[in-house]
């Protein structure tokens, strides 16, 4: 079959001016003068997409703190290595941050930040010899602390924050371990939340963790410890009325975690129809947009997705909520 060219000289056209159009110059971005402050900076960006995604985060945690929502951070270990625990422990500290969800490996890294000031061995470099996560005090003291609180009826973020807050005198381990106080125990997020009173819910996939190869890992204590902090989770979650969840870096456990705890909390009559959830991270990914940004907030609320690496967006939120707290 043969096409002739096509006769356009019959299109029907309309005035730009009556399109509506989803950019507006009032949007766009401003350049940032050298000694601006902060809040300049912030203003300049562009009021589209992301940037106003951010604004609005911004507002919900502000507002979630002035109204007395909370604010919950659950958070992969990458969030930690990158160096974000002193602006998240500033938060904690002034209130904004009312609860913390993470993974077993935020233990890990916490502990060591802690005990000597450094973390995140190259797992490269000691697979093949057998030797990755064979430190003797990570595995002898965090399993130790685990245990401990577990008998005390601590849940698991607990017992470990007690163990670094504290500062206790480790019992003497295996030859050439080391023995000694916390020495950097101010950067541990969780010895902040157990000075402050703040629940740390660590969600624990056994075999995950580096702590649980060793001999002095108790299942039955990680798990009893573990389900405490569940449940606990559970309990903050059903108060989120008002409040806000960021999943920082979570990429599986965590959105499952949360997800979980919306559903027995709105089975136990809490409707969680005005909360804000947010999913940060540099990877975008399925379970976090399902289980945190769309199906929690399907009948109420809002939900965003910011994409970043967390040493940038992390702390361009933290600013940007304490200029909408000043």
């Amino acid at each position: 079959m043969k096409y002739r060219k096509l006769d356009i000289s019959g299109i029907k056209t309309y005035s730009l001016s009556s399109r509506k159009s989803k950019v507006d110059e009032a949007a766009a971005a401003a350049p940032f003068a050298p000694g601006a402050s902060f809040r300049d900076f912030f203003d300049s960006l562009p009021k589209i997409l992301a940037a106003d995604s951010l604004r609005a985060v911004a507002r919900s945690i502000a507002g979630a703190k002035r109204g007395g929502g909370p604010v919950i951070l659950g958070m992969g270990a990458h969030v930690i290595k990158v160096g974000l625990s002193p602006i998240i422990i500033d938060l904690m500290e002034r209130g904004v941050i009312s609860a913390l969800a993470m993974n077993g490996a935020c233990v890990v890294h916490d502990f060591e930040m802690a005990y000597q000031g450094r973390t995140s061995e190259d797992v490269d470099a000691e697979i093949g010899e057998g030797t990755f996560g064979m430190a003797e005090e990570t595995g002898n003291l965090v399993n130790r602390a685990i245990a401990k609180g577990a008998g005390e009826g601590l849940g698991l973020g607990a017992s470990v924050g007690k163990m670094i807050a504290e500062n206790p005198q480790p019992l003497p381990l295996s030859p050439g371990a080391r023995g000694e106080i916390f020495k950097y125990s101010q950067k541990s997020l969780l010895a902040a939340a157990f000075r402050l009173d703040i629940p740390a819910c660590v969600h624990v996939a056994i075999g995950t963790d580096i702590i649980h190869m060793h001999p002095s890992c108790d299942g039955a204590a990680t798990g009893e410890a573990s389900l405490r902090d569940f449940r606990q989770f559970c309990s903050v979650v059903a108060s989120m009325e008002g409040g806000v969840y960021i999943n920082l870096g979570s990429s599986v456990l965590l959105p499952e975690a949360f997800l979980k705890a919306v559903t027995l909390a709105r089975n136990l009559g809490s409707p969680l129809k005005d909360i804000t959830t947010v999913n940060m991270d540099f990877i975008q990914s399925y379970r976090p947009n399902t289980n945190v940004v769309r199906r929690p907030t399907m009948k109420g609320g809002r939900g965003y997705s910011l994409t970043g690496h967390h040493e940038i967006m992390f702390p361009l939120l933290a600013a940007a909520v304490l200029e909408e707290l000043k």
